[in-house]
């Protein structure tokens, strides 16, 4: 399975993290694994004899969508791996994880030439990856600037006990690994990687979300075990989401499957965290009291987890005058 990671979002949430790894292996320090949290799309690669036969997304998680054709455009990914310096020899079968994900050099290059050629510009780098992926014609996905890193390695056998080896093993074999990845201890070590790549984002060459702490030792892995769809000894740091302030033109109700009732916020068209938000959930009724939000004021948007646009909070300084309280409909309004 391709697991999802559990998100830390605090200082304090990291310190409890690292708490329970300690507590869980009964000993008192820990070092991690400290990488940027690259905003792209997760691949699995399975290599027989050192030849690419398969590439898959995560999909749900058991099944991905087979996008080998396309993945075999992608200059960064070894069709053949290669053996450099005193490397070992790989095992027969192997998986190869890791993310592909479009360089912010690229993008923008990319935006450049569809705008003088008057076409469709991609909206962030993370669905442009996603979607060059999912082109039904190679040769679009070949013409789209991706790259990837890896991030682990599996095997049947001659896997090294250390994640640190194991990705110095995968760069030996001609795989890319993110240099910015580095050996910590415990959850000071943790925080201090959190800021300073914090510090380095902007100079970054692609977009990174946050960072990911794994427990180095495999044998501590396999201690610590999983819980129903994440690894126990791995975190994701988020970086706080993105905001931004625009007006509050309308609330309409959404009627799900079994009825229930969503109010959703209809905004004017703001850029936030590298997409156009014109909608934003509010959830139920006592969300919209207790952030007392009424159409026609103006609202704090943020993507929650720089994912979901939600109704952050009201500029209350900025009402207009008395503005109407916002109802749920009597009657099904489907």
């Amino acid at each position: 399975p391709m697991l999802s990671l559990a998100n830390a979002f605090s200082a304090e949430e990291i310190e409890q993290f690292h708490e329970r790894v300690c507590k869980g292996l009964e000993i008192d320090h820990v070092d991690y694994v400290a990488e940027p949290k690259l905003d792209g799309v997760a691949i699995s690669l399975h290599y027989q004899n050192g030849v690419l036969r398969q590439a898959a997304t995560r999909g749900d998680g058991a099944t991905g969508e087979d996008v080998t054709s396309n993945v075999r455009t992608i200059a960064a990914i070894p069709l053949r791996m290669q053996r450099h310096g005193q490397a070992p020899a790989w095992p027969a079968s192997l998986e190869v994880r890791g993310e592909i994900y479009m360089p912010l050099a690229g993008f923008h290059e990319y935006n450049r030439k569809a705008r003088e050629a008057d076409e469709k510009e991609l909206v962030n780098p993370r669905n442009a990856a996603a979607g060059s992926l999912r082109q039904l014609d190679s040769r679009l996905t070949a013409q789209r600037p991706l790259a990837f890193y890896a991030y682990s390695l599996a095997a049947d056998s001659g896997v090294p006990g250390s994640h640190l080896e194991a990705l110095q093993l995968l760069r030996a074999w001609g795989f890319p690994v993110n240099p910015e990845v580095r050996r910590v201890r415990d959850a000071a070590g943790c925080l201090e990687y959190y800021a300073d790549i914090g510090e380095k984002r902007p100079s970054l060459a692609y977009e990174i979300d946050g960072v990911v702490f794994k427990v180095e030792q495999r044998e501590q892995q396999e201690i610590l075990g999983f819980v129903s769809r994440a690894p126990r000894w791995a975190i994701a740091q988020k970086f706080p989401a993105e905001e931004e302030i625009t007006r509050l033109l309308d609330i309409d109700v959404q009627v799900g499957r079994t009825g229930a009732l969503t109010p959703v916020a209809r905004l004017e068209p703001v850029f936030v965290g590298g997409v156009t938000v014109t909608n934003a959930t509010l959830h139920n009724l006592d969300e919209v009291r207790r952030k007392d939000v009424r159409p026609g004021d103006w609202v704090v948007v943020r993507r929650a987890g720089d994912v979901i646009p939600e109704v952050a909070r009201v500029v209350i300084e900025r009402r207009d005058g008395e503005l109407s309280q916002f109802e749920m409909p009597q009657q099904c309004p489907v």
